[in-house]
């Protein structure tokens, strides 16, 4: 009786399927659904309407993408850009022409500048409106959205006819995924979107196949490396964020000729705070480990993997990284243009050259050869301070304070930097950590230690406030089975905590640490550092716990250390539906931002 009433259920939508003709926003949906797009993030509005009827009529039938509708448009670029760094997938967003549109650009800039691939999907009025006054006018003669877009996307195009549509679609996606990969824009006119289609809605291409990045390599140029390595006394790893797509091929190479490995503040995520050859963070908020490491004369190679040297990825072009020790390998050749001083570059498909490096020093070392000593030596880390196992700090990591677990029981604040070695030790092994723009980059990356690589999320190439919340929200439908933490400062909370409620609505499990300190926290210790003059950074006294709990979600207000240990943390996981935490932190201790400072020519101020 059950099969039979599912079977009746079916052909009843079937038959609702069959009421409504199928237009050229259907076919669109088929190519995301080609490539298991599961989610399509926007803001409805009436010009965009076609496409969100298609989503019905996909909703009706069960099948993906689905519908989520974010509160503010840049919310929902935020969302497709954090989708897609958790399931390597295509993130999608899409809005109304107009202002709508306009509120994309920013969350589409940040995903320009991480090389996230994104579709951005806009409306246009009619065709037959163009130039003619009509509201939210955005062609040419009016707001002329594509010129917005041009600098911000890696294709952007108008469809201006039904049968460009597909192709251009086409080109669109293959362009979103090939070096260097990022957002791409189709702006589609009303009129187009909503055409019935004469032929089935079914896709002519199979952009799957197309998606695949080519496994090619340059033998000649690996043969050179190889005689490179074999020849060098001591050599590190230098890991970005490109180099994830490899990572696996990168840490088995790393781990046959006993590499120690360091990063940015963009590639923290790619191997473990406790693998015993990571010695931490090179750049802005990182560990003097890592500048130790580089900056010593015994190695002869730094082997630069998937980074294109700006600012955070460079430790601001610090010398000690910039030299000709450096070989750069790369998949995208656009980059080697900032490394021009580099002894070799060698471009490819990262997983193909790692595994040939593998292959050939494993069958070199078979035959006797011997490998790099790499037994360099930090003095300071001989009598490091954590080899202190109950500490649960890495061994081979060294911080600005070395005690950070010596706090005061009784303080009316929490230390941040307490804090954070705290959250990371209570919360689940397989948790993602988002951090937001703002000190939270500082303390999370100086003092969040994490076991497992692939689990922090940071939005640094265009440092947009307010990206980690929107992300977050997308990282936690993209992986549904992890918490998600996403620590926000509460300017950034102000601008679009207002997207807590989409994690309300979807029943999501995502923790919202807001940094509550009552001020643009970055801008005020940036000011006081940086001999500025105090102004513009103070915020009004909020209760955020309300704010949430106003909103729907679980809330809890943290003042001190015990009030932290009190929350039940395993409950607060498995909880379907967003918790915030209203974390009172300690409003005048620094965050280690002084690398920034230095990097905007401004003098540093040694406190005394």
């Amino acid at each position: 009786m059950i099969q039979d009433t599912a079977l009746a259920a079916l052909f009843q939508q079937e038959d609702i399927v069959k009421k409504y003709k199928r237009t050229f926003a259907d076919l669109l949906l088929e190519y995301l659904a080609q490539i298991e797009v599961e989610y399509v993030f926007g803001v409805p509005g009436g010009a965009i309407e076609p496409l969100f009827n298609a989503l019905a009529r996909f909703e009706l039938q069960d099948r993906n993408p689905k519908l989520v509708v974010a509160r503010h448009e840049s919310g929902a670029a935020f969302m497709a850009d954090g989708y897609s760094r958790e399931t390597s997938r295509l993130g999608v967003c899409c809005a109304t022409t107009g202002p709508g549109a306009t509120n994309l650009i920013t969350g589409v800039a940040s995903a320009y500048e991480d090389q996230t691939p994104m579709l951005v999907i806009t409306a246009q009025t009619a065709l037959n409106n163009f130039a003619k006054g009509s509201i939210q006018d955005s062609s040419s003669d009016g707001i002329h959205i594509m010129g917005m877009f041009d600098n911000c996307t890696r294709y952007n195009s108008l469809v201006s006819h039904p049968d460009q549509l597909e192709r251009k679609l086409v080109k669109a996606l293959v362009s979103a995924f090939h070096h260097p990969r990022g957002p791409v824009h189709l702006s589609i006119p009303l009129d187009i979107f909503s055409q019935e289609l004469t032929f089935t809605a079914k896709t002519n291409f199979n952009i799957y196949e197309m998606l695949l990045e080519p496994k090619i390599f340059d033998a000649k140029a690996i043969d050179k490396l190889l005689k490179q390595i074999m020849a060098a006394k001591n050599i590190v790893l230098y890991l970005d964020k490109g180099a994830a797509p490899a990572i696996d091929q990168i840490m088995e190479f790393a781990e046959l000729t006993n590499t120690p490995i360091v990063t940015p503040t963009g590639g923290k995520s790619l191997v473990s705070s406790y693998h015993p050859l990571y010695y931490g963070v090179f750049g802005f908020a990182g560990h003097s480990s890592a500048h130790q490491l580089l900056g010593n004369d015994e190695v002869d190679m730094v082997i630069a993997v998937g980074s294109d040297f700006s600012e955070f990825s460079s430790g601001c072009w610090d010398k000690s990284l910039m030299t000709s020790k450096l070989v750069h390998i790369d998949s995208c050749t656009g980059n080697f243009s900032f490394s021009p001083m580099a002894k070799q570059h060698l471009s490819g498909h990262l997983a193909t050259i790692f595994s040939e490096l593998v292959n050939r020093i494993f069958s070199m070392t078979q035959d006797g050869e011997k490998l790099p000593n790499n037994t360099i030596v930090i003095p300071e880390l001989e009598n490091n301070y954590y080899n202190l196992d109950y500490l649960y700090l890495p061994k081979n990591i060294t911080m600005e304070d070395n005690q950070p677990y010596l706090v005061d029981s009784n303080s009316s604040f929490i230390k941040p930097k307490w804090f954070f070695c705290e959250i990371a030790r209570f919360f689940p092994d397989n948790t993602r950590f988002v951090a937001d723009t703002g000190n939270a980059w500082a303390w999370m990356t100086h003092y969040l230690h994490l076991k497992e690589k692939n689990n922090f999320r940071i939005g640094i190439g265009f440092a947009a406030m307010a990206w980690g919340i929107g992300a977050a929200v997308g990282t936690a439908f993209g992986n549904q089975a992890s918490p998600v933490v996403c620590v926000t400062g509460d300017g950034s909370f102000l601008m679009s905590g207002q997207e807590l409620t989409v994690a309300v609505a979807n029943r999501l499990n995502l923790i919202v640490v807001v940094l509550n300190d009552s001020a643009l926290g970055m801008v005020k210790h940036g000011q006081r550092i940086g001999g500025g003059e105090p102004i513009g950074f103070e915020l009004p006294t909020i209760d955020f716990a309300k704010m949430a709990t106003a909103m729907g979600a679980n809330a809890h207000v943290l003042k001190t250390p015990q009030d932290f240990y009190n929350l039940d943390i395993e409950e607060i996981c498995k909880r379907k539906g967003p918790t915030l935490l209203d974390v009172h932190i300690d409003p005048e201790e620094t965050p280690p931002i002084k690398s920034r400072l230095q990097a905007l020519n401004r003098p540093v101020i040694v406190e005394k």
